[in-house]
């Protein structure tokens, strides 16, 4: 019988850099989706913060 794996699409948060740093209240979080195979490291786009008004980088968190 075959081994059942892990799958290897997950749900992933990415969250706003910028926005912690400036002490504004509030935060930016989008959620995504990654292959765990493919992208084995921490996810980090380019996405548009609405509260900034502007695009900034946006890291995986947990």
């Amino acid at each position: 019988m075959a081994k059942k794996s892990k799958e290897a699409r997950v749900q992933v948060i990415l969250e706003c850099t910028e926005h912690k740093e400036s002490g504004m209240p509030g935060t930016s979080r989008y959620i995504t989706v990654k292959n765990r195979k493919n992208t084995t490291g921490r996810l980090e786009l380019k996405k548009y913060n609405p509260i900034l008004k502007r695009v900034t980088v946006h890291k995986e968190i947990k």
